[in-house]
């Protein structure tokens, strides 16, 4: 079987999308080839049945609205030349996250007889998703609050996580008292909430470290002003850390050196870093319901309340190593029964070998 993805961007360094490359890895042992076609373009090592194409991104610095525009039609003209010239390297288009390619390849794909699998996991959509989600043949998704959910097509998939990447490291010294986030910093990922909880453990007299990685897209660079102006006091005593952002390489080192990663997105999110994390044994605190099967309530807390989000780590913090060593092992084997990448790539190659409707 031969296939083509269509991504946002091949680079192992990727803080946020690194993981893709292990993703292709594990596909590449199950398939004759693949093409991938993604925007943009970084570092990658992988086989060779696998070929990288990109639309150019990376080659564009200028940021010139009358550029922008000659930028974006060069997308297009790459996009529609890789997808009629590769042709014949490919019988299934797997489309991750970005449903404007599917709107714009499906009818050339309809005509050629490709089957198309769409992947899709947030929980907002609109008229264009669902025009995507009609042109699909499958739609696949791993929260059970996906926009994507509930449908005919509809297929709901393991998260993917390389548990063999994604594992404990007794080499490194995880210290008791520590806190950590990883992810965006931005206004949806909820990191005041977090910061106001530590400033609240702080008046208590509560020992903890909270280290934050993650950088601000352009647009979110008043909200991480607003971030570092509210915790300089915790600053200043040792007990909060920006660290900036990391390629996803190195997260799970950072995984490891941790008690728990406090994870705030909105409800029906699923975010991976929750399961990478709980793949090194390090304890998740969740607010997202998404989460309700595979987090037992004593991790969970309510969404936006950074009281309960304190009661809930001083809970985790005053765990004796017993029921730590328990629940890290409860965990992990979660993750590594019901989302490992592996497990995965299996669903996803019978989703592609799936007879047309």
């Amino acid at each position: 079987m031969k296939l083509l993805i269509i991504t946002q961007k091949v680079d192992r360094n990727d803080a946020v999308l690194g993981f893709f490359h292990r993703w292709l890895l594990e596909f590449a042992k199950n398939f004759e080839k693949i093409t991938v076609i993604c925007l943009k373009r970084g570092e990658y090592s992988l086989p060779p049945n696998i070929k990288v194409l990109s639309l150019g991104k990376e080659s564009y610095k200028l940021q010139v609205t009358s550029y922008k525009f000659i930028q974006r039609f060069k997308y297009l003209f790459n996009f529609y030349k890789y997808i009629c010239r590769e042709r014949k390297n490919y019988d299934t288009v797997f489309v991750h996250m970005n449903q404007e390619y599917v709107l714009l390849g499906g009818l050339v794909w309809k005509i050629l007889g490709k089957r198309i699998v769409f992947w899709y996991n947030h929980t907002c959509g609109n008229f264009l998703t669902k025009t995507a989600m009609f042109i699909s043949d499958v739609v696949c998704h791993t929260s059970p609050f996906a926009y994507t959910a509930g449908t005919k097509k509809s297929r709901r998939m393991p998260a993917g996580i390389d548990t063999e990447f994604f594992k404990p490291d007794e080499k490194i010294n995880r210290q008791p008292k520590s806190i950590m986030y990883i992810g965006r910093i931005a206004p949806l990922k909820k990191v005041d909430v977090l910061i106001g909880a530590a400033r609240i453990l702080d008046e208590e007299g509560v020992d903890f470290v909270l280290d934050i990685y993650g950088a601000a897209a352009a647009k979110d660079s008043g909200y991480f002003e607003r971030l570092k102006g509210i915790s300089v006091v915790l600053q200043k005593k040792g007990k909060l850390f920006f660290r900036g952002a990391v390629p996803n390489e190195q997260t799970p080192a950072i995984f490891n050196a941790y008690l728990v990663s406090v994870n705030l997105t909105p409800k029906g999110n699923y975010d991976k870093t929750v399961l990478e994390g709980m793949a090194c044994g390090t304890l998740p605190l969740v607010s997202s319901p998404a989460f309700d099967n595979l987090i037992p309530p004593a991790f969970r807390f309510e969404e936006n309340d950074n009281r309960d989000l304190v009661k809930k780590i001083k809970f985790t913090l005053s765990l004796p190593e017993t029921l730590l060593v328990k629940y890290r092992n409860q965990f992990r084997q979660e993750i590594v029964q019901n989302h490992n990448l592996v497990l995965l790539a299996s669903r996803l190659i019978s989703v592609f070998k799936e007879q047309k409707s």
